[in-house]
């Protein structure tokens, strides 16, 4: 609750944070806006593929043009301007830089960048939740190893879910369910690059006018999306994972103490404590009165009659029984935020949501039928969609994780639904990437 002032005092010292971030999209743009204001820290480098693009978002979130002109880190460290550049080995392996910041939602990218921050004893935010889902355990234990912090990115749903967890369970409450909403209906697992923007009531001419990438897009609506963020929600919290992906239950903010309980007592869930995420509509497309379709909750037990009879004394909507109750936050700001992870991980050493285990994994499954020697495009795609599984069954059925999922070439037909494992890939070259989910699997399957 004293991050500001301890920026402030950064501020006054004279050695504000100085922070990279490597990704000039949505995400880094929403955080440069708010960056560029807020006392205390201090954009030191920028990079992306694209230097244009660097200095396009920088211009378009209202950075004067002599802000970024350092040729070095070393210059933007003395000068207290930016260095951009297209190389993210600048930030990562330069002296100055205390907070790196992947907001680049590449896997692969995102795993090399996590083990150069600790290999170069540098705290990480993790925007890209795709590869902490891929390899989360193995490289926040690297990050530890090497002294530094591996953090989720706060303003983003994961680490805004794991806060409100943590607040359930610090006040001695028993966690039933924890989540967030979005709107879903079964159709969409189908939905592909050329189908996604009717969805949305977008047309596609509006959309590229508005630079929406239908991929991107395309893997919050058909599950994917929902599924990796669920995943990093379980290895942070423990919380547990349904047995056969998410059941995106219809439910408005009144209604999760009821419908996020156990089914034994009349709710959705197979137990208590796992995480689960609910739909804005009804099955039959009518919008759900008083959605949660932007926001996170956590769904909580009393531990007693005594703090049953509070719940009540003090207004909390709950179950029936009065023993089930809930909080829930109904917007989340995304990059805007960002600035409490990069503050909280710099002055405190303190992650905002941080992997610890793997119980979720996500894995890859048709969204048609697929045929021998066709290749695989990916999150968001028109093969395949990402669905949560406990990380004991991805493991049990040898399930290819959706972060593998591109560039790769089947040799056998797969049926519309079916999971797509190893065993039903022609041969995959041992990459990094490859190599470091390797590695994660054998130092943290739930039977290691």
């Amino acid at each position: 609750m004293n991050l500001h002032s301890l920026l402030l005092e950064r501020q006054r010292e004279g050695r504000p944070v100085r922070v990279a971030m490597i990704g000039a999209g949505k995400f880094g743009s929403m955080f440069l806006a708010q960056l560029r204001i807020t006392p205390g820290l201090h954009l030191i480098g920028l990079a992306d593929l694209d230097a244009s693009r660097a200095r396009q978002a920088l211009e378009s979130t209202g950075w004067d043009p002599a802000a970024y002109g350092a040729r070095s880190l070393t210059e933007a460290e003395t000068s207290g301007t930016t260095f951009i550049t297209e190389d993210s080995d600048d930030l990562l392996t330069g002296g100055p830089v205390e907070v790196v910041v992947d907001a680049t939602g590449n896997p692969a990218a995102g795993i090399r960048h996590a083990l150069s921050a600790a290999e170069n004893g540098k705290h990480i935010v993790m925007v890209n939740v795709e590869a902490d889902v891929l390899a989360g355990p193995l490289l926040a234990e690297r990050c530890r190893q090497a002294g530094v912090v591996y953090s989720m990115a706060y303003g983003d749903q994961p680490a805004l879910i794991c806060e409100q967890v943590d607040w359930a369970r610090a006040c001695g409450l028993n966690v039933v369910a924890a989540g967030k909403g979005t709107k879903y209906l079964p159709v969409y697992h189908a939905s592909t690059p050329d189908t996604v923007w009717p969805y949305y009531g977008l047309t596609a001419e509006r959309a590229a006018q508005g630079g929406m990438n239908p991929q991107m897009f395309n893997s919050f609506l058909d599950g994917t999306k929902s599924s990796i963020e669920m995943a990093a929600v379980a290895n942070a919290t423990g919380l547990a994972t349904p047995s056969n992906g998410l059941a995106f239950p219809p439910c408005s903010v009144d209604e999760l103490p009821v419908v996020l309980r156990p089914a034994s007592e009349g709710g959705t869930l197979e137990k208590k404590g796992q995480v689960e995420v609910i739909s804005s509509l009804q099955r039959n497309g009518d919008p759900v009165i008083g959605d949660l379709r932007w926001g996170v909750y956590v769904v909580f037990e009393a531990p007693s009659d005594y703090t049953a009879r509070c719940f009540s004394e003090y207004g909390l909507v709950t179950d029936p029984s009065g023993r089930y109750g809930a909080l829930y936050r109904p917007y989340h700001l995304i990059g805007l935020e960002l600035g409490v992870s990069v503050a909280s991980v710099a002055i405190r050493g303190e992650p905002t949501g941080t992997t610890r285990q793997w119980s979720g994994d996500v894995a890859a499954v048709a969204k048609s039928d697929l045929k021998a020697g066709q290749k695989l495009d990916g999150e968001g795609g028109f093969c395949v969609w990402g669905k949560l599984l406990p990380a004991s069954e991805s493991i049990k059925c040898g399930a290819l994780p959706i972060g593998l999922a591109h560039g790769v070439t089947l040799q056998r037909d797969i049926k519309a639904g079916e999971i797509v494992c190893w065993s039903d890939l022609e041969a995959v070259g041992e990459n990094h990437a490859v190599s470091i989910r390797r590695e994660m699997e054998e130092r943290f399957a739930p039977s290691a």
